[in-house]
């Protein structure tokens, strides 16, 4: 199976102020085209044995699949949680035009 030359990868955060802040980071040092902040979010999760509900903000960083680990080390040294979800799904298809804007933006 190849590798998608593109991801978008999704990271929870705990508030629009962290999220805004690792999006930033990512995308002025070039390891990710655009990250959008999607509000709202309610998260249920088990942590430490208990179930959690948590507002959350989401992250949806669009970058390269072949800087994904770096990206990831980046997310993890900027985010607050000991253990922050970031998870990369396969951009199989898209515009041309914005498919080459993704490229070009983390070149």
């Amino acid at each position: 199976m190849t590798k998608p030359a593109f991801v978008a990868i999704l990271v929870t955060c705990p508030n629009r102020a962290v999220g805004e802040s690792i999006g930033r980071a990512l995308v002025e040092e070039r390891l990710a085209a655009c990250a959008n902040l999607i509000p709202g979010l309610t998260s249920i999760y088990r942590w430490q044995g208990r179930i959690h509900r948590d507002r959350e903000v989401l992250l949806v960083i669009k970058a390269r699949h072949r800087q994904f680990r770096r990206l990831a080390a980046r997310v993890a040294i900027l985010h607050p949680y000991d253990t922050p979800q970031i998870v990369a799904l396969p951009i199989v298809a898209g515009a041309e035009r914005y498919l080459a804007w993704l490229a070009d933006s983390t070149a």
